[in-house]
């Protein structure tokens, strides 16, 4: 399988208003936003690949998988068993180098051989500062400072840094990175984003996502920012319970949405959906399952990329039930991919269950498939741009991570 991961690495490295409350947005009249995406005749013709496929095939190509240990085979398995579109890489997932290579390899092949001419979606959490899931605690990899200090540095170190830890990362066999975190921190009432995130001033966040988002491109990774439509001034941590956001519309727009208005401005291909209560859009339903949340996305930010959901395991979506109904919620709701189901297995059958029984609208699925699909195509010649990458360039970025604090440093 490690034979094959050179080749992988250069090609995975590489709207109208619904008229009724609690449907999904329609399609955007665009794809993705220069310089980042494909053309709207890749995406349809990416969509109508995901029309010709099993209502199996087209679930899994929606979902990416929770892995539960280091073993490269349980990820390969996933891929073959279920069609996913790949897997999250977290702390657990993390053994060595080699380790994650062959994972990653593993993840790959098993998309070749399900007859896929697009990477696979081999992602993981690298935001640097306490979230960074491969750094030199596990490995050769470079440790980056939080966001926060790419917040204090100038735009250039910031774009530089972020392309450097791609490479690694894309050495690695990852091809997505859920960061940058856009969220703008409100100092002594943010009890979960805290320094990860950039800052407290909307403007100066906004300049240093885009800065961060542009570094993952040359580096060949794809970036999503999270976690819309903002996490930082929330008083609840939403891997243990659901957060309200009671702000008035206005004071959103004005205080959280502008770094992610300013990232899908610049392309950004991917939009993580946090799981937060607005009051102002639709009480008592987290955004990552409410249609008016995708609606102030799509229509208000003009974002035309591909929406996915916070790890859809987390303690905030309690209140919308299993793993099961979450999935089929979400995907009703708007989403285009499934982030980390607490059960992959349950996911991926309610997914089948209500294509077939007619609870999901299978043009609805298509479109969310035919936007992963195309995102990964254009992944794959981002990858190819960005030039051959190997084992040798983890811990390649030092240089990069000592400007980035130097410059940074309060």
């Amino acid at each position: 399988v490690l034979a094959g991961l050179g080749a992988a690495l250069v090609v995975a490295g590489c709207a109208a208003r619904p008229e009724k409350k609690g449907a999904p947005p329609s399609p955007a009249p665009t794809a993705f936003a220069h310089p980042w995406g494909p053309s709207p005749a890749e995406v349809d013709a990416a969509t109508r690949t995901a029309a010709a496929m099993s209502p199996e095939a087209v679930a899994g190509q929606v979902i990416v998988g929770r892995l539960h240990g280091t073993d490269p085979r349980e990820a390969a398995e996933l891929v073959t068993d279920l069609h996913l579109a790949g897997v999250m890489i977290t702390g657990s997932s993390v053994a060595s180098l080699k380790q994650v290579r062959a994972l990653s390899a593993g993840v790959h092949a098993a998309v070749t051989a399900d007859r896929r001419d697009w990477p696979g979606l081999v992602s993981t959490d690298n935001e640097g500062g306490a979230v960074q899931r491969m750094s030199g605690d596990e490995g050769p990899w470079t440790t980056f400072p939080p966001f926060a200090v790419a917040g204090r540095a100038p735009a250039d170190v910031v774009t530089r840094a972020y392309a450097a830890m791609a490479g690694e990362l894309r050495a690695s066999g990852v091809t997505v990175d859920w960061a940058p975190v856009a969220d703008v921190t409100v100092p002594g009432q943010d009890v979960t984003i805290g320094s990860r995130s950039a800052g407290a001033d909307p403007a100066r966040v906004a300049g240093t996502v885009v800065a961060a988002v542009e570094g993952f491109r040359d580096g060949g990774v794809l970036p999503a920012v999270k976690h819309f439509p903002g996490h930082g001034s929330l008083t609840t941590d939403s891997h243990e319970a659901l957060p309200v956001q009671d702000a008035p519309a206005a004071a959103l727009g004005a205080h959280d949405l502008p770094p992610f208005r300013a990232a899908v401005d610049a392309g950004v291909p991917m939009v993580m959906m946090g799981h937060v209560d607005v009051a102002a859009w639709e009480p008592g339903v987290p955004a990552s399952v409410s249609p008016a949340a995708y609606r102030v996305l799509r229509e208000d930010l003009g974002f035309s990329g591909v929406a996915v959901t916070d790890s859809l395991g987390m303690g905030a979506l309690g209140v919308v039930g299993g793993p099961g109904e979450i999935a089929v919620a979400a995907l009703q709701a708007g989403a285009d991919l499934l982030l980390n189901p607490a059960d992959n297995g349950a996911a991926h059958a309610a997914v089948v269950a209500a294509l077939e029984d007619g609870r999901l609208d299978r043009d609805r699925v298509d479109e969310a498939a035919g936007r992963v699909i195309a995102m990964l195509r254009h992944q794959g010649e981002l990858a190819g741009g960005a030039g051959p990458v190997g084992p040798a360039d983890v811990g390649s970025a030092a240089d990069a991570a000592a400007a980035l604090r130097e410059a940074g440093a309060a």
